[in-house]
């Protein structure tokens, strides 16, 4: 499983989710068994070649359309910050449904 999440910063444990237009650095998270086992930071989304199985975004207002058309799944994150709780709270299927 692959996540995307669009950061502040690339800094692994400083970085916070902010808005796709605001975004300064991707993190593309391989999860495998309910762990994280790769955390890279991209510049651009464009420069991921992987497959991406899903993107959270901050809010559900955010232009998500290149997303949805590519047939990733977009999630939510509406109260968790640091890349830690998000991927906790998507492993605990805490996150929500864009509102489209």
């Amino acid at each position: 499983m692959t996540v995307l999440i669009p950061l502040n910063t690339k800094h692994r444990y400083d970085s916070v989710i902010t808005s796709i237009d605001e975004c300064k650095a991707w993190a593309f998270i391989q999860l495998e068994e309910g762990k994280v086992v790769k955390c890279d930071f991209h510049k651009n989304k464009d420069d991921i070649k992987s497959w991406i199985d899903c993107i959270i975004v901050i809010n559900s207002q955010e232009y998500v359309w290149q997303f949805i058309e590519d047939g990733i799944c977009v999630l939510v994150a509406p109260i968790q910050k640091s890349i830690d709780d998000i991927i906790e709270a998507f492993l605990f299927k805490e996150l929500h449904d864009i509102d489209i």
